[in-house]
C-alpha cells in the first residue's frame, strides 16, 4: 500500500510540474515559486524558472518575489494581534490613536468613522485602490507624505474619505497605508520590525521582511519583475513604502506556513499569534450586507464547515495568489511577471484537481459572477 501511496504522490507531482512548466512556457513567465498545503503540511514546494532572463541563477524555494496585496493579510494579522492584546480597537475611531498624522475630517466622516474594522473589511470608505511603487534610485516618500500625497516625492493623490464609512464596498489599498501608520504610532516600532517579531518569526516566516528596499543580505536572493510586456523593470522592482498595503517579500513557503497559522489557528491547535475566536472572526463577513466575502484582511468564501480564505496580489513585476481552505489544504504561486491571462489561477484550478479539493457552492457563485470557473470540477 505504501508503494502505490508514494507512487500515486509521484505520478501527480509529475503532473503538477507539467502543467506548470507547459503555462510558464505559453505565458512567458520567467520564474515561479509554489507550495501545496496538504492536511495542514507543505507536502510541495518548489521552485521553477530563473530569477532574471539572464538565466544564470534559478528560482529556489529561498528566492524572495514581491506578494503585492497578499501583504494586506499578513498585516492585519498584525494589527489583531495589537486588538487582541488591547492595545488596539476594531471599532473606535482610528483618529483617537494616530499620532503623526489624523484622517481628515469632512462631511463624509461626520457620523460615522473611519476604523480599524472597517478598514480591514474594505469599507471604511477610504480612497486609493493600489500603488505604483518607486524606482530604486528614485526619492522614497516617507509614510506620512505618502498618506497626504500629491506632492513629490509621493506619486499618489491624498488618502481620505469620499464616501460614508460602512456605506459601500470598495478595495482601498490607502485603508492599509491608514493601518500602517496607526500600528507605528501605537507600538512605537519600525513597521518591519514589529512585523518581524509579531508575525513573520513566531509562524515561522523567516525568509520573508517588510523592509523597502530589502536588506543587502536579502536583496540578493530576490527575482527580478517583468511587466506585461516582458519589460524587465528598472532597478529590477520597485519600492514599496506603502508596507502593509504592498511591501512584502517573501516566498511561496513563507505564505504557505502563514496560511497553515491561519488555519491552525482557525482549529483552534494553536495561538501563537492569534486566538481562535479572533482568528474565526478574521475569516467572518464583517459586513454581509456590502459584501459576503471580505473578512478582516482575508476574502472568504463559504460559511459550512470549510471555508475558504485569499489574497492575490500585483506589484511592477510580481502577481500571486494564496489561497487556502480552513480544513488544512491550500496553495500558493508567486510568479516574476504581470500576467493578464490567468495563468495562476489555472495553476491552482489544476492543483485542486490533481490533489481533490472541492470548490464550495459559494465559491463556484462568486467565481460565476465574474465570468471565472471554480478551482475544482
Amino acid at each position: 500500500m505504501a508503494s502505490l501511496c508514494a507512487g500515486f504522490s509521484n505520478m501527480r507531482a509529475d503532473d503538477v510540474d507539467d502543467f506548470i512548466k507547459a503555462r510558464m512556457e505559453e505565458r512567458h513567465i520567467t520564474g515561479l515559486s509554489l507550495a501545496v498545503i496538504q492536511d495542514g503540511k507543505i507536502v510541495k514546494a518548489q521552485g521553477y524558472g530563473f530569477t532574471d532572463k539572464s538565466g544564470r541563477t534559478a528560482v529556489t524555494t529561498e528566492t524572495l518575489f514581491q506578494a503585492g496585496s497578499i501583504s494586506k493579510p499578513v498585516a492585519a494579522v498584525g494589527a489583531l494581534r495589537l486588538v487582541q492584546e488591547g492595545r488596539l480597537s476594531l471599532d473606535a475611531d482610528v483618529n483617537t490613536q494616530l499620532r503623526s498624522w489624523k484622517v481628515p475630517e469632512n462631511g463624509f466622516t461626520k457620523e460615522k468613522k473611519v476604523t480599524l474594522r472597517r478598514i480591514l473589511a474594505h469599507s471604511a470608505g477610504l480612497t486609493i485602490h493600489g500603488f505604483a511603487g518607486y524606482a530604486t534610485n528614485a526619492p522614497i516618500p516617507t509614510l506620512v507624505q505618502v498618506l497626504n500625497g500629491v506632492k513629490p516625492p509621493a506619486n499618489s493623490s491624498p488618502i481620505w474619505v469620499n464616501v460614508t464609512p460602512e456605506s459601500t464596498n470598495r478595495y482601498s489599498g490607502g485603508g492599509y497605508v491608514v493601518m500602517q501608520q496607526l500600528m507605528i504610532d501605537v507600538t512605537g516600532k519600525p513597521f518591519p520590525e514589529y512585523m518581524r517579531d509579531a508575525v513573520l518569526k513566531p509562524l515561522g516566516m523567516t525568509n520573508s521582511t517588510y523592509s523597502q528596499p530589502p536588506p543587502p543580505a536579502l536583496a540578493a536572493l530576490t527575482a527580478a519583475g517583468y511587466a506585461a510586456s516582458g519589460e524587465e523593470i528598472k532597478g529590477r522592482w520597485h519600492v514599496y513604502p506603502e508596507m502593509a498595503a504592498a511591501g512584502l517579500w517573501t516566498t511561496a513557503s513563507d505564505l504557505a506556513r502563514f496560511a497553515i497559522g491561519v488555519q491552525q489557528a482557525y482549529a483552534g491547535d494553536s495561538d501563537v499569534v492569534l486566538s481562535q475566536a479572533m482568528t474565526r472572526q478574521m475569516l467572518t463577513a464583517q459586513f454581509p450586507q456590502l459584501s459576503k466575502s471580505d473578512g478582516l484582511g482575508l476574502f472568504v468564501l463559504g460559511n459550512g464547515k470549510v471555508i475558504q480564505f485569499f489574497h492575490d496580489g500585483r506589484n511592477a513585476g510580481f502577481d500571486g495568489l494564496m489561497m487556502a481552505y480552513t480544513n488544512g489544504n491550500g496553495a500558493v504561486v508567486l510568479i516574476n511577471a504581470n500576467d493578464n491571462n490567468g495563468a495562476i489561477r489555472d495553476i491552482v484550478r489544476f492543483i485542486a484537481k490533481q490533489y481533490g479539493w472541492r470548490a464550495s457552492e459559494a465559491e463556484s457563485l462568486w467565481l460565476k459572477e465574474r465570468g471565472l470557473q471554480p478551482a475544482s470540477g
